[in-house]
């Protein structure tokens, strides 16, 4: 049995951290792990995907359409872009903020409305959470990866919080620390 997640999102906003975290948790649980990343347009604002494969065993990192159990999104649009991967009954965990892509920023197209309900209406169940201000509250809007990776440990009932504390410390420069550890927990709220 392998579960797959897509970690979905824009440049800058920490989702490779959000990867190795995930993978370093998962690994220390005995996992065996396959991570892919796919940075497309990172440094300028573009889609970034991450696939995180783990189960028993586990022989490629790549995550098909309509094999997603999870899908972590940063931003909404990114969530509702890599909708296609989520297995049916699988789970969406998406950040509210909305980040402007090209097109809207030129004027050639508006920002899709709606978007949570219209993944809702399309059958995922979804976990909308305002991560940005939590992370705000936090100390820093940088830590909104670590406050998804919060929330999403919630699902993970056979992986107790301590283990996703100690990859959190192996994972997070010393000086941030305290930081991220109040991410966290307010994710998982």
């Amino acid at each position: 049995m392998t579960t797959n997640v897509m970690i979905v999102g824009v440049g800058g906003q920490g989702s490779l951290l959000a990867s190795k975290l995930l993978g370093h948790v998962l690994l220390s649980q005995g996992y065996d792990v396959k991570v892919s990343e796919v940075h497309g347009m990172s440094q300028r604002g573009g889609s970034v995907v991450t696939y995180v494969r783990f189960g028993d065993k586990v022989y490629s990192p790549i995550i098909d359409k309509g094999e997603a159990d999870y899908i972590i999104s940063f931003e909404t649009l990114e969530a509702a872009r890599y909708m296609e991967y989520l297995k049916p009954g699988g789970k969406v965990i998406v950040n509210t903020q909305e980040i402007d892509p090209m097109p809207v920023i030129t004027g050639a197209v508006e920002y899709p409305q709606n978007l949570v309900s219209k993944m809702e209406q399309a059958g995922a169940s979804v976990d909308a959470m305002d991560a940005l201000g939590m992370a705000v509250q936090a100390g820093s809007s940088k830590a909104t990866n670590i406050v998804l990776m919060g929330r999403f440990s919630k699902y993970f009932k056979d992986v107790e919080e301590s283990a996703w504390l100690t990859s959190l410390e192996a994972c997070v420069p010393a000086k941030f620390l305290d930081l991220n550890r109040k991410a966290f927990a307010l994710g998982r709220v």
